[in-house]
């Protein structure tokens, strides 16, 4: 093997580095263990004290120098399906932003435009709004240019005036929405920070103004839908000095320190004497030293120390937690304990109602400890802002004199004014930036600012300076967002989810490993090592990026795993046909390797290409699914091709050698010689695949249509355990009225007592009241079972424009893969006829999967077709590819081998010689997907039922398909032109040549 040695060190420092994510995942686990225990009281966990245990620990060492914040992110996370908690799909709604962009226009062509784009948006979701409404106002009003509609002051700082053209106009538009989007996702990052779930994401949908959110372990819905959809509140506000608070705070320290010592007093009343007594004298002394303490909390301190441990243990239950160095503020393990304190019965009657204490937005590093600042807010009578964030013209990072980063801010007329007054009254104090009741910043006043033009400086990155001007744009323009998509998975199904995601892949392991021991004994050992290397390996890898692993991943493992036994499966099987051959083991085994690579290296290609279509246009699930799978192309292509050779080529210096076999006692003979004429019946074939598609579609269209899921419907669908067992169409007869004649199906989802319930019922209404509506109708129409919201345990909905997205990605999924296949076979093959069949056998097999699903629902098998489907399908697709790949380098290897023979001659020859591999992949991969169709739970059977269709299905057309029509295309033609040129042809039978002028037929 060439480049031994590098690929031996390669292969060694991945593992190491695998091995270092997954022992950080095995730590990070630990520490949640410990958090589990300590917050477990009664057999009852609270997560309040779980939390505080895993804040407290956040940035302390837990292995060697590492922290719990870096191993946290090193760990393989678990995906919503697998622990529970919400997805979110938001869609930032650019309708306002060009509503406000033109000043509330009340022009009759540009509101009636509006409101068609917003129309044709359902339909056609794939167009901007932006060119949808440009394309309405322009038929609305021809001769009426856009910039009399914005040409004015707000929008001059964009570039736009009375003469800009419509391309201009739109462009502006544009860039203001996409600037909307950014300031959409920081400030929904912030707020999805403050959740305190565990690893937290949210990313921008390429290409679109989505945001996809995910917060595991979310146990309220509403607050979650409430919190994302508010928008943004942006306002300026005085702030108090420390000076001016201290007192306040010294008094409420007294009173909770006197609370304390009650409370004390009153569960140990034997010992209420002297010790207490003393105890209050030193906490009444102590919360004098918080003044002084307090007194040198301002602005300009920096670095000044902390009170002691000792003495922290003497003040009151206030002062011990503002421990910040030279600021008023805290631990952020303490935030929990001092919001507590802060909404008090005490506090509320001791603080003044113009005070409110407003956490900073980010924490700040002292000394290796995390603090959050505390703000002291003065609030006005009327609860108003001095001056509100819908002022603000325009914001952007600048550079001062010096050419340090700033940020340059403008408000238009009326803000101007408001901002002069406030900063005249406030020179030398602070003014707090204030989003959403989080503050961003507190510069302080240098002079009287007119005009509203306003330079904020500070020790700013440009990073920094660049995301306070996004933060000062939030309130210049409203961009509401509404929620298109969402999922919630209750802990329950996370739970079982985890069980059976684990038991189908142990066994799927299991069954593998045991077929490959029993059917090539001690090299089928071998296989088993570099399996489990695998595994190892894209466990590692998905630790090392950070991607969580979800139900769809761990298909994706399973089938991982079945396709890195096809790599072991190909050299085996051409080693063995070495050794049938006469030759020596070395020599067949290195033969073996070097004709079995092609074969490999074209089949992977071709998942591969699958696995990134898969990512580039899937989401969720389907994302999750694609990037397994393409990480597992990787690292089986290893494991097999290197690892494997490693081991067996070490196995034959040393003194093993006389030990290594290829075959067992089972399999010795089994599929030696085989020579069936599977062209010859291709006609059959062909007729049998035409008879089972049109059924299938007959019946689908008999029943309706396809059975399409809500992915691509939109609606809502909700999981229900009634606790008892139920009927499906017991419950679809009592619901149905509920629903006033809207679309509506109940089936079993899992256990006897649980039901899906999928219902089109105000599908289009994409409003925050709509789902409430269609959840209250849910719970209404189920009063008889005496089902309340606690039997929810799941939910999902997916908006119309969503809906629509995911039908376009899905077939264009389709297309580009089959295009992409069709440019590979003819690149690697160099003939279009090649590239011809295998795109038609290709076909062929997907219309097989989907007329399978009308014909399984007519026995009573209704499963739907959704998201997963698709990437079942393109599974398919890449597994039948594999095998037709397979199968057309056997035949370039005879071709080149055999210059005189035709393609008709080494058609059957070819298809007989593969016959072997063709049938061991297709039992092992088949027996993976049946344990994943048993064990693998509801979420995942309809895509195992695709699966296992698409295999038969895929290890047929591969054989009676895709090779006999590249004969009816091509091999027929050239074996007649070489005939007629009175050339003798090669007739390849069992593999070796005789010369014959008989052909195929």
């Amino acid at each position: 093997m060439r480049n031994k040695g590098l690929i031996t060190t390669l292969t060694i420092i991945i593992a190491v580095i695998c091995g270092y994510h997954l022992f950080l995942t095995y730590i990070s686990n630990g520490v949640q263990d410990k958090a589990v225990v300590y917050a477990t009281t009664g057999g009852k966990l609270n997560e309040l004290k779980r939390q505080h245990y895993l804040d407290s620990v956040w940035r302390a060492p837990v292995f060697g120098p590492l922290t719990y914040r870096q191993v946290r992110e090193s760990q393989l996370g678990e995906g919503l399906d697998l622990k529970g908690g919400m997805h979110v799909t938001l869609e930032v709604s650019p309708v306002e932003i060009v509503r406000a962009m033109s000043g509330n226009s009340k022009d009759p062509a540009f509101n009636t435009a509006l409101a068609q784009a917003q129309e044709a948006q359902k339909v056609n979701s794939s167009t901007p709004f932006t060119t949808l409404f440009a394309q309405d106002y322009q038929r609305l009003a021809p001769s009426k240019p856009l910039a009399t509609i914005f040409a004015n002051t707000t929008n001059k700082s964009r570039g736009i005036d009375i003469n800009s053209t419509n391309q201009k106009v739109i462009a502006a538009i544009n860039k203001e929405v996409e600037e909307a989007i950014d300031r959409s996702f920081n400030i929904l990052r912030t707020r999805v920070d403050k959740f305190g779930v565990n690893q937290p994401s949210i990313q921008r949908v390429k290409g679109t103004g989505r945001l996809q959110i995910e917060l595991p372990g979310v146990d309220n819905p509403e607050r979650v839908r409430k919190l994302l959809q508010g928008q943004a509140k942006l306002e300026f506000w005085e702030v108090w000095t420390q000076q001016e608070v201290g007192p306040y705070l010294v008094q409420l320290d007294q009173a909770l320190a006197a609370k304390e010592k009650a409370e004390a007093a009153a569960k140990t009343p034997a010992a209420a004497g002297a010790p207490v007594a003393a105890s209050a004298t030193a906490a009444a002394g102590d919360t004098t030293s918080l003044a002084a303490q307090l007194a040198k909390k301002n602005p300009a301190a920096k670095g000044a120390g902390a009170d002691s441990a000792a003495a922290s243990q003497k003040v009151g239950p206030l002062a011990r937690l503002l421990t910040m160095p030279g600021r008023l503020g805290v631990a952020l393990r303490d935030t929990a304990r001092m919001n507590a304190l802060l909404h008090s019965p005490e506090a509320k009657a001791i603080l003044p109602p113009n005070l409110a204490l407003l956490w900073s937005v980010k924490p700040t590093v002292v000394d290796r400890q995390e603090y959050l600042e505390l703000n002291p807010i003065k609030k006005t009578r009327d609860g108003q802002a001095p001056v509100a964030g819908e002022v603000v013209a325009d914001a952007r990072q600048d550079y001062d004199q010096s050419g340090h980063p700033e940020v340059s801010m403008s408000m238009n007329p009326s803000g101007a004014k408001k901002w002069q007054r406030m900063t005249a009254a406030n020179i030398g104090r602070q003014v707090g930036i204030v989003l959403d009741d989080y503050v961003y910043s507190d510069p302080v006043v240098q002079g009287e600012i007119a005009g509203g033009n306003t330079s904020i400086s500070g020790n700013f990155s440009i990073e920094e300076a660049q995301d306070l001007a996004n933060v000062l744009k939030a309130g210049k323009l409203p961009a509401p967002t509404r929620i298109v998509e969402e999922a919630v998975v209750g802990p329950s199904l996370g739970k079982e989810a985890i069980n059976q995601g684990l038991y189908s892949s142990l066994a799927g392991l299991l069954i593998i490993m045991a077929f490959m021991a029993a059917y090539y004994g001690r090299a089928g050992l071998v296989a088993d090592a570099a399996l489990l290397f695998n595994m190892f390996l894209i466990l590692g890898v998905l630790a090392a990026f950070q991607t969580a692993l979800t139900l769809p991943g761990i298909a994706g493992l399973i089938l991982v795993i079945a396709s890195s036994v096809d790599a072991n499966v190909l050299i085996f099987e051409r080693i063995r046909e070495e050794l049938n051959h006469g030759h020596n083991l070395p020599d067949a085994i290195n033969a073996g390797y070097s004709r079995a690579f092609s074969a490999i290296f074209d089949s992977n290609v071709t998942t591969m290409l699958i696995a990134v279509i898969l990512g580039f246009f899937g989401t969720g699930p389907v994302q999750n699914f694609a990037i397994t799978l393409g990480i597992g192309v990787l690292t089986s292509f290893l494991s097999a091709v290197f690892v494997s050779r490693l081991i067996i080529e070490a196995l034959v210096k040393g003194k093993e050698i006389s030990k290594i076999s290829f075959s067992t006692f089972l399999s010795r003979n089994l599929f030696q010689n085989v020579n069936f004429d599977i062209v010859g019946k291709r006609k059959i074939a062909y007729a049998f695949s035409t008879t089972v598609i049109v059924i299938g579609f007959v019946l689908m269209y008999l029943q309706g249509g396809p059975n399409l899921g809500v992915d691509f419907t939109g609606g809502r669908a909700y999981v229900i355990d009634f606790n008892k067992n139920m009927v499906a169409s017991d419950v679809a007869d009592v619901l149905r009225p509920a629903f006033k004649g809207a679309g509506i199906e109940v089936k079993q989802y899992g256990a006897d007592s649980r039901l899906r319930v999928t219902t089109s019922y105000l599908a289009t209404d994409e409003s925050p009241t709509a789902d409430k509506q269609v959840r209250a109708t849910l719970l209404r129409g189920l009063t008889p079972f005496g089902t309340t919201d606690k039997n929810i345990v799941s939910s999902s909905k997916v908006g119309a424009t969503i809906a629509d997205d995911i039908k376009r990605t899905s077939v264009l999924s389709l297309g580009l893969t089959l295009l992409g296949i069709f440019v590979y076979v003819l690149f690697r093959f160099e003939k279009w006829q090649y590239s011809m069949a295998a795109v038609i056998a290709l076909f062929h097999d997907a219309l097989l999967v989907i007329a399978s699903y009308p014909i399984a629902r007519a026995f009573g098998l209704n499963y739907e077709m959704d998201q997963i489907f698709v990437a079942a399908v393109l599974s398919v697709i890449g597994f039948s590819m594999n095998d037709t790949v397979v199968i057309y380098d056997r035949v370039r290897e005879y071709l080149r081998e055999n210059p005189k023979l035709t393609f008709a001659q080494v058609v059957n020859p070819a298809l007989n010689s593969t016959f072997s591999r063709t049938m061991i992949t297709f039992t092992t991969v088949f027996l993976v997907v049946l344990v994943l169709y048993i064990f693998g739970g509801e979420t995942l059977r309809s895509f195992s039922f695709a699966m296992m269709i698409g295999i038969i299905f895929g290890t047929y057309s591969s054989l009676f398909i895709a090779t006999p029509i590249i004969l009816d295309t091509y091999g027929k033609k050239e074996e007649r032109e070489r005939l007629a040129a009175g050339e003798d042809v090669v007739d390849l039978t069992g593999g070796t040549p005789k010369l014959s002028r008989s052909t195929v037929s």
